[in-house]
């Protein structure tokens, strides 16, 4: 299975309903993984798993407020977040 990191401004309209699936009341503390990355930067994330890949979200205000406000009725979906354009891979470290 591959594993990712990504950042809130990369996340998918489809990855951000997932993560509002796995948390629905939104994430807490016990929730929220830390680690270091290869930079030496602490990193704080959430997880959510697709069939063949683990993603690890970066968490921020704007994730949280997000996961809040979204509306999976919408049609709008494309305009909560961007489609990312390349992702982390950690498979490789």
């Amino acid at each position: 299975m591959k594993k990712a990191i990504i950042d809130y401004k990369k996340v998918t309209p489809e990855l951000l309903l997932l993560l509002q699936e796995r948390y629905p009341g939104g994430y807490r503390d016990r929730d929220i993984i830390t680690f270091d990355d290869h930079h030496n930067n602490t990193i704080e994330a959430v997880e959510v798993k697709t069939n063949d890949t683990i993603y690890l979200v970066k968490v921020s205000s704007k994730l949280h407020y997000s996961m809040a406000n979204i509306d999976s009725d919408s049609d709008d979906l494309d305009e909560i977040a961007p489609t990312p354009d390349i992702i982390s891979d950690l498979s490789e470290e």
